[in-house]
């Protein structure tokens, strides 16, 4: 028995889909769970996703679909989690390439459907913005769940569309959301987490680090990404409904208008005039800017006091919760110290640590 989850953005939702298998079938066979490989720049110095050609050590699946095993490794300068999610999950990851826009992708999958014939098939999001009409002025990341959602309504195949944790992402309100939101199909719970509660002390996503904490329980408002956006951390941050396909794609113009796309920069081009932007070029901006910065020196004393000075002013602004992506960009501090940076909050104020948020109340 072979489930098909296919992670809509990449990056955190990739993790979601492990704990979403385990929450729903259990401890049947491994999924095959289908996902970019499209990292933040902390992670990936280069902008956009990374295709087959940006590996070694890949393993071929089918002839456009190929896995990423624990010991393949991204060709530098190139960044990835996916090997070391691959040595940490049960599962088999295997490789969402947009390079070849929609159409690329609907080949991908359709390749997978007719290999693994699989019980059931998800495309799951975190946060909802699969459901963006493409003008929220909020939204910040709709090409990578455009892509996924344009091939998975052209497969001959039940695809289920599920949003866990409505407004997660920061890009569409819950309010915003809930019309759209079909029937409840899991809560999840503290022991949920438990599958993937080791991955989450080092993964830099901030969507599915908010699920799982409102899955312990953690409530209040948590600050995100760089610019600070405040999410809701509210009872309907763990849960996971069922949307129509065809709903989400008659709603998401970016979506509609990238269905027979057959590059990526075809797809970016109508982001851009859809939407206004394209998160990549977001990212080619933002690493041109990173490249010219000087390297910065984590000196213990200095951090907590900066932490001391930026906690107060988030309480100021009703924040209870931030993630250490955001603490260390607000801190100014470069990517590659989130884990330093992370250890030394831990340590030394181990009262503050809500894993795997940082909860600024406490």
């Amino acid at each position: 028995m072979t489930r098909l989850i296919v992670a809509a953005g990449g990056g955190g939702d990739a993790v979601a889909a492990a704990m979403l298998h385990a929450a729903l079938y259990g401890d049947e066979d491994q999924a095959v769970i289908l996902t970019y490989a499209w990292d933040r720049l902390l992670i990936d110095p280069l902008p956009g996703p990374r295709g087959a050609d940006s590996f070694t050590g890949l393993e071929s699946v089918t002839r456009s679909v190929w896995s990423v095993p624990a010991d393949a490794r991204p060709i530098p300068p190139a960044g990835s989690t996916l090997p070391r999610l691959a040595a940490e999950l049960p599962h088999t990851l295997a490789l969402l390439d947009p390079h070849h826009g929609a159409e690329g992708i609907t080949r991908q999958l359709e390749e997978l459907v007719s290999h693994l014939a699989p019980t059931s098939i998800d495309l799951l999001d975190v946060g909802g913005d699969i459901l963006a009409q493409g003008d929220e002025p909020t939204l910040k990341s709709p090409l990578a769940d455009a892509l996924t959602l344009a091939a998975c309504c052209q497969v001959n195949a039940p695809i289920r569309l599920l949003v866990a944790g409505p407004g997660l992402d920061g890009e569409i309100s819950p309010e915003d959301l809930r019309p759209q939101l079909g029937s409840l199909v899991h809560t999840f719970t503290a022991e949920d987490t438990e599958t993937i509660g080791s991955i989450l002390e080092w993964h830099p996503s901030e969507a599915t680090a908010m699920l799982a904490a409102t899955a312990r329980g953690a409530r209040g408002v948590c600050e995100v990404r760089d610019a600070g956006l405040p999410v809701p951390l509210t009872d309907e941050g763990p849960t996971v409904h069922e949307v129509d396909l065809d709903d989400a794609l008659s709603r998401n113009s970016l979506a509609r208008a990238i269905m027979t796309t057959a590059a990526l920069d075809e797809a970016e081009a109508h982001s851009r005039e859809i939407c206004g932007f394209s998160e990549i070029d977001y990212e080619r901006n933002k690493a041109a800017w990173l490249k010219d910065q000087p390297p910065v020196t984590l000196n213990p004393e200095d951090v907590l006091s900066q932490l001391d000075r930026f906690q107060a002013d988030a309480r100021t602004r009703g924040i209870t919760h931030t993630t250490f992506r955001h603490i260390t960009e607000a801190l100014n501090l470069n990517g590659s110290q989130r884990d330093e940076l992370r250890r030394l909050l831990i340590n030394s104020r181990p009262g503050q640590y809500d894993a795997p948020l940082w909860n600024i109340d406490a």
